[in-house]
């Protein structure tokens, strides 16, 4: 496998008022699809704090009988998955035809749209198998979009790096480096931080942006709070506030970085329809059923 080649960072994310740690999330472990075991980091109680973030599901295991079994065929409606692979191979395939393979260290970003029909089925009997799905909220207006995704590939990820630090960009701009999708209405920022002991990260951020950082190895100190191995950090909205500072203790650390404009409109989840109504959830169930969603 092709390892990126790292791009020169041209510009600095110069902070000089963090932003502070508003709430601590451990994930609680549950199970999804065909019984794979994940830890459910951002839940619907948050998706209004978090806007337009739905979902945070983080998933890791050496044992097959864990993640063996997938996700068979599901639908969706109305909001954007963002699947990210660490380590394992995962084959996706859609009720339009589409079929792609997620490889370690890539990334499946998909537009649900009007509706599909997909399923995730992993392509190993043995090793190990990690990573994380990230749902995006749609605007209003391009719920009923047509389905679109893109299977980006570990090479086609940009990243840089900095004294103690390499950064990829899935989404978003980081010290001048353009990330492999941008979004004009939400405006994700989608960083992996891979932080040597001791190291420092700022990024620059608008105040206006709904933020938090996921620590998935080691131990992180930001906004004046240690924040352990498998735990969410929410960043508050200080109005004087212009980002984040991620540090490293004495061992690496590795996170997720994730912000993103808030859309303020109203969120209704059903399974896996997230539309702005009851009446269009109904209409999304009824879809669904009358063999039309995906069509």
């Amino acid at each position: 496998m092709n390892t990126p080649t790292p791009s020169v960072p041209l510009a600095t994310d110069a902070v000089r008022r963090p932003r502070v740690v508003e709430q601590l999330v451990r994930g609680t472990p549950g199970s999804d699809g065909a019984g794979v075991k994940l830890t459910r980091v951002l839940a619907q109680p948050l998706q209004r704090r978090l806007d337009p973030f739905l979902m945070l599901d983080a998933f890791g295991s050496d044992d097959p009988r864990d993640y063996g079994a997938g996700f068979p065929d599901h639908p969706h409606r109305g909001f954007e998955t963002v699947t990210y692979m660490i380590t394992g191979r995962m084959r996706h395939r859609d009720s339009a035809g589409h079929e792609g393979l997620l490889q370690s260290g890539g990334v499946q970003w998909m537009t649900a749209g009007r509706g599909l029909i997909h399923s995730e089925m992993p392509e190993q009997e043995e090793g190990r198998m990690e990573g994380f799905q990230l749902w995006l909220n749609l605007p209003a207006d391009e719920k009923m979009c047509e389905p679109w995704y893109r299977d980006i590939q570990p090479a086609e990820i940009p990243q840089f790096d900095l004294p103690g630090v390499r950064v990829r960009v899935i989404a978003g701009q980081s010290h001048g480096v353009a990330g492999a999708v941008s979004r004009e209405r939400t405006q994700p920022l989608y960083l992996d931080v891979h932080l040597e002991p001791q190291a420092s990260f700022a990024q620059a951020l608008p105040a206006s942006h709904n933020a938090f950082a996921y620590v998935y190895r080691g131990r992180l100190r930001t906004g004046g709070r240690e924040v352990p191995v498998r735990h969410m950090a929410i960043f508050g909205n200080e109005e004087h506030a212009d980002g984040i500072v991620l540090h490293a203790a004495e061992e690496p650390a590795r996170a997720l970085l994730i912000a993103g404009q808030p859309l303020g409109e109203p969120i209704v989840q059903y399974g896996p329809f997230v539309m702005n109504s009851h009446e269009q959830i109904h209409q999304a169930v009824e879809d669904f059923r009358a063999g039309r969603l995906g069509r």
